[in-house]
């Protein structure tokens, strides 16, 4: 697994978050398009691309950086959210990506690495949403971090 400190996952974030702000145009949202990986080069190996099927609002990997790999022991793209994730965990992340759909704006938090069996670890994560028409969210742009720390010394970043 990948570790950062929380100070560096932060600033990492903070950086992801500040890069898709300047993506957008007046209220509409950045594009896939818009997006150059050259932007965030030293995030990408935690950096993931979450599909939204707008037609049955099922969540699937379409992309996962090689630092995901450690954390969720294996290879995650091509995936759904269901092929990844125990069902509580997976739920978890359905309502989370639904906020980032229906809100059409960032949400961050983190999430106990318990499921994997490695409760002491959270998962520090942004999720920013992409719209091919700047309206309708069909693309998440996702950061993770794995950090040590106990669930509640998370103090909480706003979104944009």
């Amino acid at each position: 697994m990948q570790f950062g400190a929380p100070a560096t996952a932060m600033r990492e974030l903070q950086e992801l978050l500040a890069y898709w702000g300047t993506l957008r145009r007046g209220p509409g949202l950045p594009r896939r398009a818009d997006i150059d990986p050259v932007g965030f080069k030293r995030l990408l190996p935690t950096i993931s691309l979450i599909n939204v099927d707008l037609d049955t609002g099922d969540y699937s990997l379409r992309l996962a950086g090689t630092g995901l790999y450690s954390v969720y022991g294996g290879e995650i793209t091509g995936k759904r959210l269901t092929d990844v994730y125990s069902a509580q965990a997976a739920e978890y992340w359905r309502k989370e990506l639904d906020k980032v759909v229906l809100e059409r704006r960032p949400q961050v938090g983190q999430h106990s690495l318990a499921w994997r069996g490695a409760g002491h670890m959270n998962l520090l994560w942004l999720r920013l949403p992409l719209a091919g028409n700047g309206r309708d969210v069909d693309m998440i742009l996702g950061y993770d971090a794995v950090v040590g720390m106990p669930n509640d010394a998370f103090s909480g970043i706003r979104a944009a």
